[in-house]
């Protein structure tokens, strides 16, 4: 029984690879289209393939024969990148509680209450759109313009997230508003004919649905803020000591990676050593942030 079944699957993998064949011959398009799309994705592949083993060829022996990289101060002997790796992740926690209500917020009002063809919706959506197109160079002159001097807050961290927190906006609102588009309307309907209000249908129902579309935005935004580095200059500054508190200057890793490579004031090989370890710290802190954040998600799922 179980040959007859593999020899019926067989043969209709067998029937629609023939068929696919003949489509391709019947339309040449198609077959040039298909010969595009997997060479586009062989040279993403390898490039990033190319990219990650030279990081990671040059910056993990550094790593394991480098321990000073580590340690809880920075000095120019050790070029240590603790203090970056402290204030990222700190940056990136308090960009996530700033951006992500008002961005969830923005989405909900747009699919959940807005009525469509309001003006002020399409509005909401040209900016957006708009924000997301503004090169991260604008976004670090306004909040120097902004948050450092109008508001007096200075080179801190909480300027800079302030800054970042306006960046990813857009693509948290975005997503959010597709996640909560392709949400089923029957379970809105459902909700609603239990005698569930339209508050209680969305924070209940909707919401817990749609976590992983929200997440996937979660997570564009996570790796925005760990690579942003220009915006961060003009905002958070360049400290290379541990941060005092929120309105203290700090560096995160991205800055410090820049600063390694752009302002040299040792032995060249020295710098950049460090520099190729920062970069796969930097990896490996998104990679993690990352899957930390798909776990919860998956955890969140099981528990709705």
């Amino acid at each position: 029984m179980e040959g007859t079944i593999i020899t019926k699957k067989e043969s209709i993998n067998r029937v629609s690879l023939s068929q696919r064949l003949k489509g391709y011959t019947r339309r040449p398009l198609s077959a040039v289209l298909l010969l595009a799309t997997l060479v586009a994705a062989t040279i993403t592949l390898g490039a990033v393939f190319v990219l990650l083993s030279n990081i990671f060829t040059r910056g993990i022996p550094v790593i394991f024969s480098t321990p000073e990289l580590f340690a809880w101060e920075f000095h120019s002997s050790n070029l240590s990148m603790m203090p970056a790796i402290i204030t990222t992740l700190i940056m990136i926690v308090l960009t996530l509680i700033i951006a992500a209500p008002v961005g969830i917020a923005s989405a909900v009002y747009l699919v959940e209450y807005a009525k469509k063809g309001n003006k002020l919706v399409k509005i909401i959506r040209l900016t957006t759109e708009t924000l997301a197109g503004i090169p991260s160079i604008v976004f670090g002159l306004f909040g120097f313009i902004v948050f450092v001097n109008m508001m007096s807050l200075g080179y801190s961290i909480i300027g800079g997230a302030f800054t970042l927190s306006i960046m990813i906006l857009p693509i948290i609102v975005r997503t959010t508003e597709e996640a909560l588009i392709a949400f089923p309307d029957l379970y809105r309907e459902g909700s609603y004919g239990l005698g569930a209000g339209k508050i209680r249908t969305i924070f209940r129902i909707v919401l817990p649905g749609a976590v992983p579309g929200i997440l996937a935005g979660v997570i564009l935004s996570i790796g925005r803020i760990s690579g942003e580095t220009a915006a961060l200059i003009f905002t958070a500054g360049s400290s290379t000591g541990l941060p005092d508190g929120l309105t203290s200057s700090a560096r995160t890793l991205s800055v410090h990676l820049f600063a390694l490579v752009s302002n040299p004031q040792a032995p060249l090989d020295m710098f950049f050593d460090a520099a190729y370890a920062t970069a796969t710290v930097l990896v490996f802190t998104v990679v993690g942030v990352n899957m930390l954040s798909n776990y919860i998600a998956k955890k969140f799922n099981v528990k709705n």
